[in-house]
């Protein structure tokens, strides 16, 4: 258990590095080429597939998705000394290793509201680890259940991404950033899929296995939505909808599709109770964070600078409609 927090702790890490470079990268390379607006348009593929061409071509994206790499790597090491419904929900410490890299960046020290977003979140993790039976430890998964969860997944993707074409910049981010969420919590169920394959089965089994090919899947469409969720603007809605949305699906899925005992006492169920509210409050505290207001801010201050403006009207002028008119010559 010791060795699946630890590494879950260090994935947390390397997510919240990745993060910081590819949403920095993501939100410049959109307004410099334009593709801001496009994303908000009825159809998001197009307009996806253009923003990821033109992101792989820059190398501190390329570093983020290295780092993202690496942090994937990491994860799939925790979920193999733990479950996912123990692993998953660390990952939000990866907002308490965001607050330094963010506040680094912006060469200012930490504000309250972001202290209390990181003692928040550190006592949910605390009681989530420290109380007994609230994380099932093990557990054999139940694969019918599992690809009847990616099915259920997939239809609540799809109906997200496209409630989410047409609206404007919170409800876009938020319903994409929960899209994302749902399918890095179906990605992690399937790393440990896959692990447990190549672990116990050989090379050749897994590569004739459906999970590493749903695993490619789930992980590159999760990626490519964070992207545009990340670009959108309105990140504190993005940051906060993600990571609240993967460990609970998650822990369900967890719980749910895999030989486990879930948590049946009154004190399990009341820590586990008392370390998602803590841990929400967290997320929506550094959400909230001057950081993240100040993305949010400066998309709205673009948004307004692209409208077309109007003439103005000088005192004692008229203004003409007709833009065919021309001055009386008499």
């Amino acid at each position: 258990m010791y060795l699946a927090v630890a590494f879950g702790l260090f994935a947390g890490f390397l997510f919240a590095a990745s993060a910081a470079l590819q949403q920095h990268v993501a939100q410049r390379t959109a307004k410099a080429d334009n593709i801001a607006d496009e994303l908000f348009s009825k159809s998001l593929v197009r307009p996806l597939y253009d923003l990821v061409r033109r992101l792989v071509r820059r190398p501190l994206w390329l570093l983020g998705w290295v780092t993202n790499l690496l942090g994937f790597l990491v994860q799939a090491v925790a979920l193999h000394f733990g479950s996912v419904a123990l692993v998953q929900p660390l990952l939000v410490t990866q907002l308490l290793f965001a607050m330094p890299l963010s506040t680094a960046w912006a060469r200012r020290w930490p504000v309250f509201i972001e202290w209390f977003g990181v003692i928040t979140i550190s006592a949910g993790v605390a009681v989530f680890v420290a109380v007994r039976e609230v994380a099932p430890v093990g557990g054999e998964p139940h694969r019918y259940r599992i690809l009847l969860a990616m099915v259920i997944a997939a239809g609540l993707v799809f109906l997200l991404v496209t409630a989410a074409a047409g609206r404007r910049s919170l409800w876009h981010a938020t319903l994409v950033s929960i899209a994302a969420g749902i399918c890095f919590a179906i990605s992690a169920v399937l790393i440990l899929l896959t692990t447990d394959d190549l672990l116990h089965r050989g090379v050749l089994a897994t590569a004739i296995d459906w999970p590493g090919y749903c695993l490619a899947l789930s992980t590159m469409t999760g990626l490519i939505l964070e992207q545009g969720a990340f670009a959108t603007g309105s990140l504190s809605a993005a940051v906060a909808a993600m990571t609240i949305t993967n460990p609970l699906a998650s822990y369900l899925l967890g719980v749910l599709a895999f030989r486990v005992k879930p948590p049946t006492s009154a004190g399990a169920l009341a820590a586990l109770a008392v370390s998602g509210a803590l841990l929400i409050v967290g997320v929506a505290a550094l959400s909230r964070s001057p950081t993240v207001r100040k993305t949010d801010v400066a998309e709205e201050v673009f948004a307004r600078e692209s409208e077309p403006q109007l003439p103005t009207q000088r005192t004692g002028e008229q203004v003409s409609t007709n833009p065919t008119s021309t001055p009386d010559s008499g």
